[in-house]
């Protein structure tokens, strides 16, 4: 499947899950989280993602009628929390990687740890974007909670600051230790966090099968 299909079919998928009106929360995660750990876990995908997903919610607002309020913050709220596995995801990698001194940069800690910092304002332009396409209701909808994310916090915000807390006392990569290929590097940085992510993943849908 093309990357193009890939996400057109998360839009889909979040679309009827929205428009479902059923268990709408844990069905966006698990789209999310299947979406994310895909491909390898780096901001272009992630982005990707995270747009496809915000999509999809937006088609399926016009739908909710008296029950859009409710319908948002489920989606929404699902997606903040795949986005904050995703932080924590991308903090075990690097982590892993900086063990792993012979194979990594400084330079690859640092861009993958600026992601992290990045991923909180990620999600809240992309929710923003929501309001864009649809109609006062909606606008109003999306307007309420940007605000109040941005008073309150958000899940991958508060992940994003807990990882930023752990890496700051990994210890320096000497600028010597560089690998062939900076892209090399940091693909598999992103590789790695992929597959922390898609255990994650697996973890929760495992808790969730056993309630």
């Amino acid at each position: 499947m093309t990357e193009s299909n890939q996400h057109e079919d998360v839009q889909e998928a979040v679309r009827d899950a929205v428009d479902s009106g059923s268990d709408i929360y844990q069905r966006v995660k698990d789209i999310t989280l299947k979406a994310l750990t895909a491909r390898q876990l780096d901001m272009e995908n992630i982005t990707k993602v995270a747009d496809a997903v915000a999509k999809g919610i937006g088609d399926a607002m016009g739908n909710q009628g008296e029950y859009s309020r409710e319908a948002f913050a489920q989606a929404v709220s699902a997606l903040d929390d795949a986005l904050a596995k995703a932080a924590e995801a991308s903090k075990l990698a690097i982590q892993e990687a900086a063990s792993k001194v012979s194979d990594y940069s400084q330079y690859d800690v640092n861009k993958a740890t600026d992601d992290i910092q990045r991923l909180e304002e990620l999600f809240l332009d992309t929710v923003k974007r929501i309001a864009k396409d649809g109609n006062q209701i909606v606008t109003d909808i999306v307007n309420d909670f940007s605000t109040h994310a941005r008073q309150s916090g958000t899940a991958v915000g508060e992940q994003a600051s807990i990882a930023m807390d752990a890496l700051k006392d990994l210890p320096k990569i000497s600028t010597g230790a560089l690998i062939s290929s900076t892209v090399a590097a940091t693909t598999a940085l992103a590789e790695i966090g992929s597959g922390i992510l898609a255990g994650i993943a697996e973890s929760l849908r495992s808790s969730q099968t056993k309630k």
